[in-house]
């Protein structure tokens, strides 16, 4: 089937604060699982899924960060990385994405991941799953959700709700929601339109897009490896060794 999108943007900037000391001489995105930057596990996939470009926003040990991309990019040929620079100023994942729309590396509507992302695909790649999903007309975004038991290494209580149409709701504090927030999802422009200037937070336009009945979830079918800290790396890699 058609993609959605020929472009997902891969969300690198960050500080990887819960991954110390690992990230102390090397940005959380070139942190080893199973024997590979986590950063590559979420290319490789783009590549065996055929997008064909990937805008990756950069910041904390950004050279170190994008001599791996170069690296990687004469690897694998067939996936064009371009490079948000963020070196001056975090923008956080709202403001980065603005930041890479405002340079048109983003086309609408494009896929948008975290660096640190490691699944495996159920019977068809996520970006088939979403694809499959989307609906400009109806949606601003839409994130693919894992439920628990197909969510390795996530201790927390949730994050989202789904209505019987598919549209998303917040857990409510104190309370256990049934769907995790898997870091992978397709964005509209739509979604960015009069956004703050400076750093800010995804969540402050998925609020808005969930008030307008505009934020939708699709259900991963494969399973999900939340890998935050370097007390969560052995567990992964001992599942992903058993496939």
């Amino acid at each position: 089937m058609t993609q959605a999108s020929d472009t997902a943007m891969v969300m690198a900037a960050g500080l990887g604060k819960r991954m110390r000391p690992l990230s102390t001489t090397r940005p959380k995105p070139l942190v080893k699982v199973g024997g590979k930057a986590l950063i590559d596990w979420s290319l490789d996939r783009l590549v065996e899924a055929g997008i064909g470009r990937a805008v990756v926003n950069v910041h904390y040990l950004a050279d170190a960060l994008e001599a791996h991309l170069a690296q990687y990019g004469r690897r694998q040929p067939d996936l064009a990385i371009t490079v948000s620079d963020e070196r001056s100023l975090l923008l956080e994942t709202g403001g980065g994405m603005v930041r890479a729309q405002a340079q048109a590396l983003l086309p609408d509507p494009f896929f948008c991941l975290n660096s640190d992302n490691i699944w495996l695909d159920g019977p068809r790649t996520v970006f088939a799953e979403l694809s499959s999903a989307w609906d400009p007309a109806r949606m601003d975004a839409l994130l693919l959700v894992v439920r628990h038991p197909a969510a390795h290494g996530h201790e927390g209580k949730g994050d989202f709700h789904l209505d019987p149409l598919g549209r998303i709701s917040r857990r409510r504090p104190g309370r256990v929601a049934p769907f995790i927030y898997t870091g992978i999802q397709i964005v509209a422009h739509r979604l960015l339109r009069d956004a703050p200037e400076g750093p800010f937070s995804t969540n402050l336009l998925w609020t808005r897009a969930m008030e307008e009945g505009r934020l939708f979830g699709w259900v991963h079918t494969g399973q999900w490896f939340e890998v935050g800290t370097p007390q969560a790396i052995a567990p992964t890699e001992a599942l992903l060794s058993r496939g």
